[in-house]
This record gives C-alpha cells, sequence and structure tokens, in this order.
C-alpha cells in the first residue's frame, strides 16, 4: 500500500468510525466489512460518506458512480478515491 493510499485509507476510516460508528476503536471496523450488510449506512449514509469524499479529497462523484459497490467497504472507497484522483 503506498502512502498516499494509507493517508486516504486513514481519513476515511477515521471519518466513519468518528461520524457513523460513533467509537474510536479501529477493531470496530474491518476494512471489508459491508457497511450497508452491518446496517453502519444507508442510502443517506452513502450520501453522506460521498459529500465528506468529495471535500476531502477534492474529487467529483458522477451520479453514475454512486453505487453500493463504490461505498459498501473502507477498502472499495479506498480504491475508488485513489482511481478518481489518479493514483490506482
Amino acid at each position: 500500500m503506498s502512502s498516499q493510499t494509507a493517508s486516504i485509507e486513514a481519513k476515511i476510516r477515521g471519518y466513519i468510525l468518528e461520524n457513523l460508528l460513533f467509537s474510536n476503536d479501529p477493531a470496530e471496523l474491518p476494512n471489508d466489512d459491508s457497511l450497508l450488510e452491518r446496517g453502519v449506512i444507508d442510502s443517506t449514509g452513502v450520501l453522506e460518506i460521498i459529500l465528506f469524499l468529495e471535500g476531502e479529497f477534492g474529487i467529483e462523484v458522477k451520479a453514475s458512480e454512486m453505487l453500493p459497490e463504490n461505498f459498501d467497504t473502507v477498502d472499495n472507497m479506498v480504491r475508488f478515491v485513489a482511481r478518481l484522483q489518479g493514483n490506482s
């Protein structure tokens, strides 16, 4: 994992832990756990995450990219952001 990818991961994990899980325990958020299946996010939660990602990483998420597979896990979000930033 590159330092850029590690930074993306840390910011996404921090946001989800603090704002959606209300925890500071990293064990609460395995990178490959489905946030939808765990009930951590719903459609509104996906929109909140998209707004966070756009603001934090300076990306623009197109409507056609607003798919569960891009936002369901930390790993998926990291890959998605890195791809949009051209760091894949």
